[in-house]
């Protein structure tokens, strides 16, 4: 079963700047919106995941492994990603409890990077310990809302540009 779902994402990166991360997870019939810096792709949109999901997780879960496997040759050859993942320490009971997998296999490392974390998020959801913990969390967003507070994210909240042009990286680097 999926508790939160990742409705879309976008990241940039390059090698003289932070990489910057936004994403939209939907989890208890709520959009949970965040955005974040980090040392590279990858670790922006997971920091952005765990920002968008802090009312839920009330922590950062620890990633214990992270593995990119080819499974073919070549440069359209899909990519597994493995996650593995510890609830936060700040976890209560019996919630700071377990080891979550995600995998995904995808020719977009990146993608299929953020989809296994969310996957493992999903396993640690899914156990007996975290029942009712994302649909508790949207009722509090809800009423947070209805108040004219926002949510926790806050500064945080996804920047999407939809009226962006889409941008030939290959033209930039052939300057």
């Amino acid at each position: 079963m999926s508790f939160a779902r990742l409705e879309r994402w976008t990241v940039t990166s390059g090698s003289n700047v932070n990489s910057r991360a936004a994403v939209v997870i939907r989890a208890g019939g709520h959009d949970w919106k965040a955005s974040a810096e980090g040392n590279g792709a990858v670790d922006a949109l997971y920091k952005a995941v765990d920002r968008a999901l802090a009312d839920i997780l009330g922590g950062h879960p620890l990633l214990l492994a992270y593995d990119v496997h080819a499974l073919e040759e070549g440069p359209a050859a899909e990519g597994r990603v493995t996650v593995r993942i510890a609830p936060p320490v700040s976890a209560p009971g019996t919630r700071g409890d377990g080891r979550f997998r995600g995998e995904v296999s995808s020719t977009n490392t990146i993608a299929a990077s953020v989809e296994a974390y969310v996957a493992a998020l999903n396993a640690m959801l899914a156990s007996e310990a975290w029942a009712g913990v994302p649909e508790a969390a949207a009722q509090v967003a809800a009423a947070r809302r209805a108040r004219g507070r926002g949510t926790d994210a806050g500064a945080g909240e996804a920047e999407f540009d939809d009226e962006a042009r889409p941008i030939d990286t290959t033209e930039w680097f052939n300057r």
